[in-house]
């Protein structure tokens, strides 16, 4: 992994729905909990939109969030929370992993926001990772 990459992305070795299944588990057994499942696919149909199979994993860990929330200069990060993991299937037929390096974002924030941040993306990527192996 680059450390200057914004947007990380792996293959899965899964289909959508079992990748999406497992990121879940293996977020709640490290104490995250999961608020929302964005099923894009699912939200474009409505519009009459046709696209392949897109869910976005919304997972927050208290222990970050409210390290984060609990100072003023800490709140602004709130733009990037709850923390999402993008799951898809592209025109080759493979399922893709894509979630943000949040850790190259923390130029500029609180210290104690930039802790948060970093250990909130090394957890996250640590549980993408426990699923679809490494980056």
């Amino acid at each position: 992994m680059s450390t200057n990459q914004l947007i990380i992305e792996k293959v899965s070795p899964f289909n959508v729905p079992v990748t999406v299944e497992k990121l879940i588990e293996a977020a709640n057994q490290k104490g995250w909990q999961n608020p929302a499942i964005h099923n894009l696919q699912q939200s474009l149909a409505k519009s009459g939109k046709k696209v392949l199979p897109v869910e976005v994993i919304e997972i927050c860990k208290p222990e970050y969030s409210g390290r984060m929330l609990a100072q003023d200069d800490g709140r602004i990060v709130s733009i990037l929370m709850p923390y999402r993991i993008s799951v898809y299937e592209e025109s080759d037929g493979k399922t893709y992993v894509a979630l943000l390096n949040m850790s190259v974002m923390t130029a500029g924030l609180s210290p104690v926001a930039a802790e948060a941040i970093h250990g909130a993306y090394e957890e996250a990527s640590g549980i993408v990772e426990s699923v679809i192996g490494a980056f």
